[in-house]
Order: C-alpha cells, then sequence, then structure tokens
C-alpha cells in the first residue's frame, strides 16, 4: 500500500464574508478574434439550385451529415438575410443576370461557393448556353468539386470557408471598440 499523498487546504470564508463565486472578472481578446468566431459559426446559406447536384446539397442538409454541427444549418431563401451564397449546378447564359442580381442584393460580408463541376467550371456542358464557371460573373470564395460532390466534400469546403472567415479582417465600427 502506497503512503496517501497530502491534500490541498480547502480555503474557508470568514464567517459573514460574501464568497466570490470563481468567474472571470475580465475577458480579453481581440475584436476581429471576437467578430470572426461570431461569424464563422452563424453562416447564413442562400441556395442557388438548379440541376441534379441539388440531390446532394438536400442530403447535405438532411440530419446524417448535420450542417447545423457548423453553424450553416437555417437556409435563408431571400439574399438580404444571407451572407453564403451555394451556387449548385448548371448555370445558363440566361440566368446569369438572375445570379449576379442576387449576389449584388446580399449584405456585406458575403462569401460565395460553387458546389459541383457545372457550377465551377461549366461541368461537361461545353456549349454556347452554357455558362462556363460562376467566377465569370461573381466572385468565388470556394470550390467544391464532382460530379456531384460528396456531402462529406462540401463539409470539408465549409470548415475551411469557416477558418477563412476566422482569419479575416472584420470591419465592424471605426475607431474606439
Amino acid at each position: 500500500m502506497s503512503a496517501a499523498t497530502p491534500r490541498a487546504a480547502i480555503p474557508i470564508a470568514p464567517a459573514g464574508a460574501v464568497a466570490k463565486a470563481p468567474t472571470f472578472d475580465y475577458f480579453t481578446t481581440k475584436k476581429d478574434e471576437l467578430v470572426g468566431w461570431a461569424r464563422k459559426f452563424s453562416l447564413f446559406p442562400y441556395p442557388f439550385v438548379t440541376a441534379c447536384c441539388g440531390m446532394e446539397f438536400m442530403s447535405v442538409s438532411s440530419t446524417i451529415y448535420d450542417t447545423d454541427r457548423f453553424g450553416a444549418a437555417l437556409p435563408r431563401f431571400t439574399p438580404r438575410q444571407s451572407d453564403l451564397l451555394m451556387v449548385v449546378g448548371t448555370v445558363s447564359h440566361k440566368q446569369a443576370p438572375v445570379l449576379k442580381r442576387i449576389y449584388e442584393q446580399m449584405c456585406e460580408p458575403k462569401w460565395v461557393m460553387a458546389f459541383g463541376v457545372c457550377a465551377t467550371s461549366g461541368g461537361f456542358y461545353d456549349n454556347y448556353a452554357v455558362l462556363q464557371g460562376i467566377d465569370k460573373i461573381i466572385p468565388v470564395d470556394i470550390y467544391v468539386p464532382g460530379c456531384p460532390p460528396r456531402p462529406e466534400m462540401v463539409i470539408d469546403a465549409i470548415m475551411k470557408l469557416q477558418e477563412r472567415i476566422g482569419r479575416d479582417h472584420h470591419v465592424i465600427v471605426k475607431g474606439d471598440f
């Protein structure tokens, strides 16, 4: 049998004294880190679904993959309430002005994900009617390749986008904060 180790004494407050709870008195951090942390876990996607990749988008939103764990669960169906534009599937030249208008209606900061090979590069539709990549009309932050991309790839892309959002400089107020 080994010798018992001595235990640390438990401090006892004097009678009549108010015991202070062991909490943080001050919380210090950088503004950019705090705002970046809040933004990266509160993504509100706007799905612009046009083709067969929509089935994979639905599976990403299902309970098996649960994008709510990453703060991107509730899709918004108005661009004014969303900050992540997910372009899912083939975009034709007739749809390009609509997509550009949706992008312009989104509030800052906004991010764009090209979901699938058709949104990324036009896919196997190499003809006059299909836009050969949405980066011709709007800036794209992250590309998800595949025809159709697996849900794991989409979740990985969301996580990479969250890392980027966390590292970005976030201008909220000018001057003292």
